[in-house]
């Protein structure tokens, strides 16, 4: 791809193109939680299990792009932006994939169950989570473009415009996050309590997926400003 941008003409590509493959895996982690959700309200174990480990194998790809992206990534003075905002960003992106890993790993373990009165507004939960990754991703290719047009004030705005609407998406996860713990709260005492405590960590761990989603348009914001 040509650019008229005198950094990416020095390098031959945006620095922003390795942390969009990188979050691209991330993407395909996320994707697979509703999958797996899926299964494990069918209790279809052996099906969860081969996608768990799919999440982790696409996890292990994603620390391998973080690492060979930490080990490459050029001086600041030969970046347009700040090497140490970028290393920030891709540490953010890498805890998101860890984080449905984790999800993943422990209900996998524990043969977790979602109780049926839950079940409709968990998997609406799961699913604004996996829409505030695509959207990170969608506000990084964003950014990248921004840097091939030199920083032009349109696509700065449109760039606002996503991350605006990444800080929506998250804000919604935390209402319904709110709704699922006052509803798992009028079920406990029917529930066997480890159950419900593994419960509680599995909706928190979902909403980080949300929160550290909307850290990587925080990050953008930061990169912007500077």
């Amino acid at each position: 791809m040509v650019s008229s941008n005198p950094f990416s003409a020095l390098f031959g590509r945006s620095p922003f193109q390795p942390l969009l493959e990188h979050i691209d895996k991330t993407v395909e982690c996320a994707d697979l939680l509703p999958v797996f959700f899926q299964a494990t309200l069918e209790q279809d174990w052996a099906r969860a299990a081969e996608i768990r480990n799919s999440i982790s194998n696409g996890e292990h790809e994603a620390d391998e792009l973080k690492t060979h992206i930490r080990m490459n990534l050029p001086n600041s003075l030969f970046l347009p932006v700040s090497r140490s905002d970028l290393l920030e960003l891709i540490s953010v992106q890498d805890k998101i994939a860890n984080k449905i890993k984790d999800i993943a790993g422990i209900m996998l373990g524990r043969r977790m169950r979602i109780p049926e009165a839950m079940e409709d507004i968990f998997q609406e939960y799961v699913r604004t989570a996996v829409a505030t990754v695509h959207q990170a991703r969608q506000a990084l290719a964003e950014l990248d473009d921004l840097l091939e047009s030199g920083f032009g004030r349109n696509v700065s705005d449109l760039l606002s415009d996503q991350i605006r609407k990444l800080h929506e998406l998250e804000h919604q996860a935390d209402d319904q996050q709110v709704m699922i713990r006052r509803r798992l709260f009028e079920l406990e005492k029917n529930l066997p309590p480890v159950d419900v405590m593994f419960l509680y960590q599995i909706i928190d761990w979902i909403g980080e997926v949300s929160d550290r989603s909307e850290r990587v348009g925080s990050r953008l914001q930061i990169l912007l400003a500077r």
